[in-house]
């Protein structure tokens, strides 16, 4: 849809400004900063066109929705450009080294958010990074209240047990044989 009234231009620009830093944070931390731009600005082209039919109540519930559209084309494209690459560089190494410095904790967290299933992963991350409301994550997801909360809480349970079990492992420190010396100078194991 073209907005023609200078009401409804307004209106569109509110919603840029309140949601645009907000989704590209979230675009950057599911497919990196390089393509969190094209991201935002594909979604808030689709919310141009289809103006008419963003519901006012629940606007940014429905960027996020269509922000997750956009971002599961990219990734499928990435995927396919990744293969195309590696079929063309046989025998090249396709993924290089991670150049983060993260902190242990953040990547303590990010593998055991690995270690669940997709579905919990993203309630988690809708709930907890991107701070949607219930109501909010239920429609992105396309589902009740209710079964979003019994998602969520069913997530963060498995999610809990898996973090506290790494931390357990880290915990405990491994041992090693002691070794004894025996008379006449020679050690044991």
């Amino acid at each position: 849809m073209e907005l023609h009234d200078a009401t409804a231009r307004r209106r569109f620009e509110a919603l840029f400004d309140a949601h645009y830093a907000e989704l590209t944070r979230f675009a950057t931390r599911r497919v990196g900063a390089d393509a969190a731009g094209d991201i935002v600005a594909h979604t808030f082209l689709i919310a141009w066109r289809r103006f008419a039919e963003l519901p006012p109540d629940h606007a940014r519930a429905w960027l996020y929705s269509t922000a997750r559209h956009v971002i599961a084309n990219e990734l499928r494209g990435r995927t396919r450009r990744e293969k195309l690459a590696a079929k063309a560089a046989t025998g090249h190494d396709a993924e290089g080294a991670d150049p983060s410095g993260l902190v242990d904790e953040r990547l303590r967290v990010r593998a055991v958010l690995a270690e669940l299933s997709p579905a919990d992963q993203e309630v988690l991350r809708l709930v907890e990074w991107e701070g949607l409301d219930v109501a909010e994550a239920a429609l992105v997801l396309r589902c009740t209240r209710t079964a979003l909360k019994v998602r969520l809480h069913r997530a963060r349970k498995r999610f809990a047990q898996r973090l506290l079990a790494t931390e357990e492992r880290d915990a405990t420190p491994t041992r090693r044989p002691r070794s004894t010396i025996v008379p006449g100078g020679s050690t044991t194991s």
